[in-house]
């Protein structure tokens, strides 16, 4: 099987934030941590050069692809900050996405421009959610991935 790309890595995960270099990117991009840290209640760690990502699950879809990686995690990409949550982000989350505020979607991601863009009370209560969801170092098969999908701007 081929080993994914993506993996853990010993990087600093402040030293990565710290390094943004746009003050708002760079100031969610804190906020965000904090948040995570304390749903989580697990320390950060790199995956890979730009994802900051808590905890660890092992998955298994049923066509018998299977991997590691983080229960949640967010990266602060140029255009937005991409928050990972598992597929089917819209099925799940029909009824957040509505009160959520301004942000884009993805297959398994939420895309949002700025923290203040969104009610964090109603992103807090997603992300906890999709972490309960996801048992730490699971070995149980989940459902196929979907098929991928295009952004979609809210």
């Amino acid at each position: 099987m081929a080993k994914l790309k993506t993996q853990p890595t010993e990087a600093s995960v402040d030293s990565f934030l710290n390094g943004i270099a746009d003050v708002q990117q760079r100031a969610d991009a804190f906020q965000m941590l904090e948040i995570m840290k304390e749903i989580t209640g697990k320390p950060p760690k790199m995956w890979g050069q730009a994802m900051v990502g808590f905890g660890e699950y092992h998955y298994v879809y049923a066509s018998g692809h299977e991997g590691d990686t983080f229960l949640t995690g967010f990266s602060p990409r140029k255009g937005a900050l991409t928050v990972y949550f598992m597929p089917g982000l819209e099925e799940r989350f029909a009824a957040e996405l509505q009160k959520l505020g301004k942000f884009k979607t993805g297959k398994g991601c939420l895309y949002i421009k700025k923290l203040e863009d969104v009610d964090l009370a109603v992103l807090r209560d997603m992300i906890r959610s999709n972490v309960a969801q996801l048992p730490a170092v699971s070995k149980a098969p989940t459902e196929s991935a979907p098929a991928k999908k295009g952004r979609k701007k809210r």
